[in-house]
Formats: structure tokens, C-alpha cells, sequence
């Protein structure tokens, strides 16, 4: 049996990994400045995460949900203590795209509409109502076309309420920093506009954490620079730090029933106690303080880099633009200067994602790598 053949892959084979550095199977040692799509947030193998999951899967690693699950509750207290969202409700499941799946069809439920409004250079996830509400055509199946969304500039809260007043949107899904997109954002006054609007025309308003979520931004949601409370917020990618767990944290408004949702493999021992560990080092090594701190560093280091037309996002969620097409840089970057870095729907912009524990001698790493490469461009 061959593999179906749907990644353009790197040749780079990782055989292990350690903090913010991944090593191949010839021995050559990158620095991970993009984390998986921003999946390591406490750094790669981290010793008190391996250490909980392998105590755990000594005891007993999975059994479903029809069963009392302890480190659920205990998870869920931590979660909203430390985030900030102690008056949510939680709902675990495996991915993002998931995640998002289940916010949406929530929103379905308990508006008793379905269409979905969702901004242009979005990205949600892969599957059913997730991809539909994702701006990109090329990944949509006519299967998933059914589901009708209505796209809109980020911003423009003049189009969001011309939609919402036709009483027909279930929900608004949104990230607060774009990722896939391009690092793209909007201000205050847009997001707490946005809020009033899903108020006022009984819409539920999704906050995509997915991947901004876990301290990424400094804060713990990037939705909270902006002062604003969602109905419904997705999280998965660095609650893990590589263990596939995702899940939603649901405003209290919205009412519980048996079978409502449901998962098989979601919020099972495995999941609980990795998403545990990562909350335990976030807190315990003041990473969403050291990601704001890197954040600056980042913006200092770019200021003296040529050819750099702006730099997007916030904290380790970081899009640097130049001005011609980035994708042979990155090659050079990986295979010349052994440096993982990520790509965006906008070619000309490089994303930087590592995990929270990066210092500032691998950003020195990586600028003094630019530096070279873009030399070769003058």
C-alpha cells in the first residue's frame, strides 16, 4: 500500500526533538521556529509533559465518555482559571477543525438558523461546515458547498450587519489574528462592534483560538486584547503541544442536553493530562510573558532587515512581508541555515511560530539568516 499522496513534502525526515530544536535521521539539528503549525507550545518533549503522559498511560490511557472521567473536571478548572473564562463550559474533542465543527453546529442549534458568516482569507479547518466557512475555494467540495456562507472584508462591520438582519446567520466565526491568511488583524473597535451586532440580531459569535490560543498572543485568547466575550471559543493546535486534543469553552447561555454532542475519542485520560502538563508549564515558566517579551525582540531585530515591508500579528504569532515571493527563501532557510520556518496563503509573507520557551539567541539565529539570504536579492 502506497500513501495517498496529498503533502509536498520537505526532505527532512525528524527523528526526535528537544525544547525548540529538531534533530533528522542524519544527525542535522534544525531550529523550530514554526512548531507544526504552531502546535509546540512548551517546547518538544518537554520533561514534565513526557512525564504525565507516560505516568498516565501506565494507568489507563483511554475510556469513553459514558463513564466518570475525572481529569475532565480537573482540566476544566484549570483551563478557565488560568485563561480568564472561569463561567465557560467545556466540550473536548480531537482537532481544530473539529472543534470548530461543533461550535458551529451549537450555533445551529441553539439559533435554530444555518447560515454562516465568516471573513475573507479565513481558515477553519478541513472539514463539513469548518471548510465551507474557510476562503479557499481549491479546498472546498461541492459536498461541502451546501453549507451557505456569506464572506466578508475583515473590518467592514457595515456588511457584517447588512447579512445579520436578514435573520438567517446562525453564527459569525472569526479569527482574531488570522494564521493560514496571513497574520492579518483588526482593530478594537471592530471586534467589540462585531460582538454588539451578533447581540443584537441573536447570532453566536465563534472566536477561532485554534491557533492563537495557549498564550500564542501573550494573553491567553487573542480576543482579549479587545475586550470582548464570545459565545463559543474554539482551542486546539498548542493545547497539546503535539497530543491531538482540541475543544470548545461554551458562554453559559447556551444550555447543555444529552446528546447534543458527542465524540468518541475526545477528552479521553491521554488528552486531559497532556492539555494539564502544558497549562502547568505555560503557568509555572511564565511563557505567555516570555512570548510578549520575544514579540518585542522580534520587532526590534526587524526593523534593521531590508527589503521587509511590515511585520503582522502579535506575540509568537508573527508574519514578517517583504516585498518579492518568500517560498525559495524558506528552502534556504531549511536545508542552508537549517531554520523551520511556515508559509501563508500571501506568498511574499513568512510566518514565525515557535514554541513559547523560544530565547532570544534563536531569533538572533534567525535574523543573521535573513540578513545572508536577502543579500542574494540586492
Amino acid at each position: 500500500m502506497s500513501l495517498f499522496n496529498v503533502y509536498p513534502l520537505y526532505d527532512v525526515t525528524p527523528t526526535r526533538a528537544q525544547d525548540v530544536y529538531v534533530c533528522d535521521d542524519n544527525g542535522t539539528k534544525y531550529l523550530d521556529l514554526y512548531g507544526g503549525h504552531a502546535v509546540i507550545s512548551i517546547g518538544h518533549s518537554h520533561p514534565d509533559y513526557v512525564s504525565a503522559i507516560t505516568e498516565q498511560v501506565e494507568k489507563l490511557g483511554f475510556y469513553s465518555n459514558s463513564v466518570k472521567n475525572p481529569i475532565q473536571l480537573e482540566l476544566a478548572e484549570k483551563l478557565g482559571s488560568l485563561s480568564g473564562c472561569n463561567d465557560y463550559q467545556l466540550f473536548m474533542c480531537n482537532s481544530g477543525a473539529e472543534a470548530n465543527e461543533n461550535a458551529l453546529k451549537l450555533a445551529s442549534f441553539h439559533t435554530g438558523k444555518s447560515k454562516i458568516l465568516a471573513f475573507k482569507n479565513s481558515f477553519h479547518g478541513r472539514t463539513s461546515a469548518a471548510v465551507a466557512a474557510t476562503d479557499n475555494s481549491k479546498i472546498v467540495a461541492p459536498i461541502n458547498a451546501q453549507q451557505v456562507v456569506d464572506f466578508v472584508d475583515l473590518g467592514d462591520l457595515e456588511a457584517v450587519e447588512s447579512i445579520l438582519k436578514k435573520d438567517r446567520t446562525c453564527s459569525v466565526i472569526i479569527e482574531c489574528i488570522q494564521g493560514v491568511g496571513g497574520l492579518d488583524q483588526s482593530c478594537s473597535e471592530f471586534y467589540q462592534g462585531l460582538e454588539a451586532l451578533c447581540k443584537a440580531y441573536n447570532t453566536v459569535l465563534i472566536a477561532d483560538e485554534v491557533q492563537s490560543g495557549f498564550g500564542r498572543t501573550g494573553d491567553f485568547f487573542a480576543f482579549q486584547k479587545h475586550n470582548i466575550s464570545p459565545d463559543i471559543i474554539s482551542i486546539a493546535k498548542g493545547m497539546g503541544n503535539g497530543f491531538p486534543v482540541g475543544g470548545i469553552l461554551i458562554n453559559p447561555t447556551i444550555e447543555a442536553s444529552y446528546g447534543l454532542l458527542g465524540t468518541t475519542f475526545g477528552g479521553n485520560h491521554l488528552a486531559c493530562v497532556a492539555t494539564l502538563a502544558v497549562l502547568e508549564v505555560l503557568k509555572n515558566e511564565n511563557l505567555m510573558q516570555n512570548a510578549s517579551e520575544m514579540s518585542q525582540y522580534i520587532l526590534e531585530k526587524a526593523k534593521d532587515l531590508p527589503k521587509l515591508k511590515t511585520v503582522k500579528g502579535r506575540g509568537l504569532m508573527i508574519g514578517l512581508e517583504f516585498d518579492f515571493p518568500v517560498s525559495e527563501m524558506r528552502k534556504q532557510l531549511i536545508f542552508k541555515h537549517h531554520i523551520f520556518t511556515g508559509s501563508a496563503k500571501n506568498p511574499n509573507l513568512i510566518r514565525i511560530l515557535p514554541p513559547l520557551t523560544v530565547q532570544k539567541p534563536h531569533i538572533d539565529t534567525l535574523f543573521n539568516a535573513l540578513i545572508t539570504e536577502l543579500r542574494t536579492h540586492e
